[in-house]
């Protein structure tokens, strides 16, 4: 498990909220850390039919990159509030934004600067752990999302017994959010999604939450 591998560069950075040349350091070097987290999160997205895909907490735009590999037709837009992550993301992906492929915003998952029902898919990965109001932001995903619109959430780690000290450790430091199987799925529930599934890798600590929005569907 490599939760925070780096002491020295994640402090200078700052995880919940990446700063300066240090947080740029520590995006790229997250960028490869988590790159086969990422990748396997990826392969579990149904992108049959859709159009517009979210990324929130795009970091440092490696999520962003390997989503447009996946889908060739699809709009890809990514968010963050830190504009350290807003310039690396535009940097990684230049190519894309100039082809009108992706656009890359400032803004929070507190309040997201777009309109309703405006994506059909939304994935976050390794940002949830400083979310705010952990409820009222998944209930903002699900405005955002289309009827039937399915939104992922990956997390290298989540509340197990075997989670180490160290890991633990990390967990307090930062304040972070690591609710465990339960919990995850207690979340979605009161956020207004009806059906959740958890996906967990043998051999891993990691987690992926899928949330469907069909509260517009009959019943």
């Amino acid at each position: 498990m490599s939760l925070i591998p780096n002491r020295k560069l994640t402090d200078a950075g700052n995880p919940a909220k990446p700063e300066g040349e240090a947080g740029a350091d520590m995006l790229r070097y997250m960028n490869e850390e988590h790159s086969d987290l990422t990748l396997w999160a990826l392969d579990l997205i149904d992108y049959n039919n859709i159009s517009r895909i979210l990324d929130i907490g795009c970091g440092g735009g490696a999520t962003l990159r390997y989503l447009s590999e996946r889908v060739t037709d699809c709009h890809l837009t990514g968010v963050d509030y830190s504009d350290v992550s807003v310039a690396l993301s535009k940097e990684m992906n230049a190519a894309l934004i100039s082809a009108g492929q992706m656009d890359i915003v400032s803004g929070s998952v507190a309040a997201l600067p777009f309109k309703a029902a405006s994506f059909d898919r939304v994935v976050t990965v390794e940002s949830f752990y400083f979310w705010p109001d952990p409820v009222e932001s998944l209930k903002e995903v699900r405005r955002v999302l289309t009827p039937e619109g399915i939104f992922l959430l990956v997390s290298e780690i989540y509340e197990r017994p075997d989670l180490t000290p160290h890991c633990r450790e990390n967990i307090s430091k930062y304040h972070m959010n690591v609710p465990g199987i339960d919990g995850f799925t207690s979340l979605f529930h009161s956020a207004g999604f009806s059906d959740v599934a958890i996906h967990t890798k043998d051999g891993e600590f990691w987690i992926a939450v899928e949330g469907r929005n069909r509260s517009t569907a009959p019943a």
